[in-house]
């Protein structure tokens, strides 16, 4: 895990890691779509949508770093399935925990 992590700090410091611009632009696609695919965009608007994405790929790159595997070298299309598949797990998670039965 410690290979994996090093690599994804030097390919960010040597500037190969997307910016803090496209992580938000990245996070508020995934978090849309999530919204979409989840049923909850009725509830959401831009800025959450935003945020669950962004928390998704945060959510997402931790689960795959439990099996060592980094979206480095894959560009954007694993980035957005990565966050897509986090915040969609999270939303889950939230479903779970405020549903009401």
């Amino acid at each position: 895990m410690n290979s994996t992590l090093a690599a994804n700090v030097a390919a960010a410091h040597l500037g190969f890691g997307i910016g803090w611009i496209a992580w938000i632009v990245i996070g508020g696609l995934a978090g849309w779509v999530a919204s979409k695919v989840m049923g909850t965009d009725a509830q959401q608007g831009l800025l959450l949508n935003i945020v669950v994405g962004i928390v998704g790929a945060l959510l997402g790159g931790f689960l795959l770093s439990l099996f060592d595997v980094g979206t480095y070298g894959f560009g954007w299309v694993l980035t957005f399935l990565t966050a897509l598949v986090g915040a969609c797990i999270l939303l889950f998670l939230v479903r779970l925990v405020t549903s009401r039965r």
